[in-house]
């Protein structure tokens, strides 16, 4: 995997000698050997006064005994980032994974104990050694490592949703989840939530979710970049070809790491629609660069490129929630609605997970 957007809250790369020894970042995450610490620490050092001032605002905002109660402006504060110390709480309560666990006391222990399919069993297997191979967390020279975790989580989802079985993609999720969370049953709860509430069939036999999404996308693309749609049409450019890991892993490896995070934090708490900011946002951004793309070759180099340029989370941020505008609920389920009617009335033969 690669880990040029693995970077705490920039993607920046340099030929100069690092100026600090720190060769992982607080998430675990080998930096790269030509990380340019200097530009990194100039950053941080602003942005550390942002943080500061944003969690004495949360613990105002939660209290003593945090409690998390929907309003618009918990939305705005989500939006301006989560502090770490509240990640957990407020991904597990907005998101109904804390009611859920509390409704089935050990329902989880039950599904990790229960005979699983070994063709499962073996897809998983295979999978763990390829899972954050530059992460110190899932690094076999660590005893301590999330391996186990990480294995127990995806087989206990796997019989508690034997549709979707396992499917890759899901062991980055859980992965991140586990790295963020650090409590393995909860991680299972935050799985249940997004795969079965939050986002569409994006794992299930034939992904219809995902294929139903990228057609939105493209739609939106449409109606809000129509020359940048038509110049992709012209190339053969398809969604499934450039956005797929977008919603399946939901930018992970795509975007530094503090900003997948952020969009997540948006994620567990508005909804799937936020997956569709980020896309336009990083299309509208770069909409030159992609238009200067003359060839099917060039544009997936741009997709790839316009990703790891150097990124400022929360500026990006900011501008996910600005250029996207307006982007109504309601237009994205009608342009889903028309879409799964379309695959009911004309069937597609679509490949297998595994089950």
């Amino acid at each position: 995997m690669d880990n040029s957007n693995r970077v705490v809250a920039l993607s920046i790369r340099t030929t100069s000698e690092p100026s600090s020894p720190d060769p992982v970042d607080p998430y675990g995450f080998e930096r790269p050997e030509d990380f340019d610490y200097d530009t990194y620490e100039e950053f941080m050092s602003k942005y550390l006064r942002v943080l500061v001032w944003r969690a004495s605002r949360w613990q105002s905002l939660l209290g003593e005994k945090p409690v998390v109660k929907r309003s618009t402006k918990l939305k705005r504060f989500i939006r301006k980032g989560i502090p770490t110390e509240h990640r957990t709480l407020v991904w597990m309560v907005l998101s109904g994974a804390f009611q859920h666990m509390n409704d089935r006391p050990g329902q989880y222990k039950e599904l990790l104990n229960r005979e699983c399919d070994p063709r499962v069993i073996d897809a998983i297997v295979q999978d763990l050694g390829r899972t954050f191979p530059d992460n110190v967390n899932f690094s076999d020279d660590n005893s301590n490592n999330m391996k186990k975790p990480l294995n127990n989580v995806l087989v206990a989802f796997a019989n508690h949703c034997p549709r979707v079985g396992y499917c890759q993609g899901l062991n980055f999720v859980a992965g991140l989840l586990l790295v963020i969370v650090k409590d393995e049953e909860k991680v299972f709860w935050l799985m249940d939530s997004l795969l079965n509430h939050i986002l569409p069939d994006y794992y299930g036999p034939g992904m219809p979710g995902l294929k139903t999404d990228q057609y939105v996308l493209g739609e939106l693309v449409k109606k809000k970049i129509p020359d940048l749609y038509n110049h992709f049409d012209r190339e053969g450019m398809t969604w499934a070809l450039t956005t797929t890991r977008w919603f399946v892993c939901l930018f992970i490896d795509v975007l530094p790491i503090e900003t997948v995070l952020r969009i997540w934090d948006c994620v567990f708490n508005e909804g799937s629609k936020v997956v569709f900011r980020v896309a336009l946002m990083i299309l509208i951004t770069h909409k030159q660069q992609f238009l200067s793309a003359n060839s099917l070759p060039a544009i997936v180099e741009t997709f790839k490129r316009v990703t790891q340029a150097s990124i400022e989370c929360h500026e990006f941020m900011t501008q996910v929630f600005k250029v996207s505008q307006p982007l109504p609920m309601s237009l994205v389920q009608k342009l889903r609605n028309g879409e799964q009617l379309s695959m009911m009335v004309i069937p597609q033969n679509e490949p297998r997970n595994t089950h």
